[in-house]
């Protein structure tokens, strides 16, 4: 078995702060940094400088706001990973989102809390992902899980290549199933993130359900399909 990491107040968890305002990533540093095992080593209040500032300070633990006025934590999650594949990442977000909750887990995220989580929870919270453990907000997993078992038959129902949904929309529906947000998927396809979320619209309407995530789970069962699909020109 592979020991998990132990961590010191000699070789503490290294942790990296996203969040777009002062006071909130001010709080989060000093609740960590008067951790002994704990040491925040950069900071940024958007995703561009993120990008840029992250990789150079080697973090344990990124801790990356979900909502940002450039972008989104999730997308700076899927970069971050693919540059520092051994990089455990913690969303922080206010807003209790089960389409953004499956998009972290997609994204690779280790872990996804709500900011009312209370001081020591967090500081937990750090450690258990910097321990390559997973954790998630247990009520918005549960929530999640429920609305994947709303309609257990429905993926089975489903044919191999549904005849109603537009090239551009299975496109869409496989970026869905990857996890991308509507923003990514906009910067994919060259389309305007309001253009993407009037498709998914649709083809939500076309499938029969109500949520992205259940989309989600639609696009797994028809990945085949929709990857051999020609690209819409």
């Amino acid at each position: 078995m592979t020991e998990e990491p132990a961590f010191t107040a000699q070789d503490p968890i290294r942790v990296f702060l996203l969040d777009d305002h002062e006071v909130v990533r001010r709080g989060v540093a000093d609740l960590l940094d008067a951790e002994a095992d704990i040491s925040v080593v950069g900071d940024a209040e958007n995703a561009e400088h993120a990008l840029l500032r992250a990789p150079t300070v080697r973090p344990h633990v990124a801790v990356l706001d979900v909502r940002l006025p450039d972008g989104d934590g999730i997308t700076v999650c899927r970069e971050l990973r693919s540059r520092m594949p051994g990089l455990a990442v913690l969303m922080l977000t206010s807003f209790d989102d089960e389409d953004a909750l499956l998009d972290a887990i997609m994204a690779g995220a280790s872990g996804y809390v709500l900011k009312q989580i209370r001081g020591s929870d967090l500081v937990s919270a750090v450690r258990t992902v910097a321990s390559g453990k997973s954790l998630l907000d247990p009520a918005a997993t549960a929530r999640l899980m429920h609305s994947l078992r709303a309609e257990p038959a429905q993926p089975a129902q489903v044919p191999p290549e549904p005849a109603n949904l537009s090239p551009r929309e299975r496109e869409i529906l496989a970026l869905v199933g990857d996890g991308l947000t509507n923003r990514e998927i906009g910067g994919r396809l060259y389309l305007s993130e309001k253009t993407v979320k009037n498709h998914i619209s649709r083809l939500l309407a076309k499938l029969g359900v109500q949520r992205r995530v259940q989309a989600a789970v639609l696009a797994t069962h028809l990945q085949q399909p929709v990857a051999e699909g020609r690209p819409v020109r």
